[in-house]
């Protein structure tokens, strides 16, 4: 009997070994030479991946133009747009060939973004949003400093 707990063991053992290795460390991502991490994702994924980080950059100038005009419910719609709701579009597909980290830095963009919106809704202190426009932009950088997004051809 304990000979059949070894064995199950042994076998879970190195089932989460297999997953942990496809789901954190996918042969989709590779070292490049700029130092960057390339994650290597179809034509089709690169260009969703891409179009979400147009999507914020839109989304910024739009937030520092309604602080420039002290505007609150155009940081509040604009930050909103690219909150944690707009994760909802992307695929389990693609979301499995994304590393970790690159997940946990688009989760927590998401979620300042949501924060900047109910901030701006529920206290209108354009030098707050100013705050954590900045403090966002570090993840933008931080993103694109430690990523590239290419594809297959």
């Amino acid at each position: 009997m304990c000979k059949i707990c070894w064995v199950a063991l042994g076998v879970l053992v190195i089932a989460l070994a297999a997953a942990s290795y496809k789901f954190l460390i996918s042969d989709a991502v590779k070292n490049n030479s700029d130092d960057r991490l390339s994650i290597r994702l179809q034509a089709g994924e690169r260009h969703l991946v891409l179009a979400e980080m147009r999507a914020f950059l839109i989304s910024v100038q739009q937030i520092a133009e309604g602080i420039s005009k002290d505007d609150m419910d155009i940081v509040a719609k604009h930050a909103r747009q690219v909150g944690r709701a707009a994760q909802r579009e992307v695929p389990g597909s693609l979301r499995e060939k994304l590393p970790m980290s690159f997940k946990q830095l688009g989760l927590d963009t998401h979620t300042r973004f949501d924060q900047m919106a109910l901030d701006a809704e529920q206290l209108g202190d354009r030098e707050h949003t100013l705050s954590q426009l900045s403090s966002l932009l570090h993840n933008c950088v931080a993103c694109h400093a430690a990523y590239r997004i290419t594809s297959d051809p």
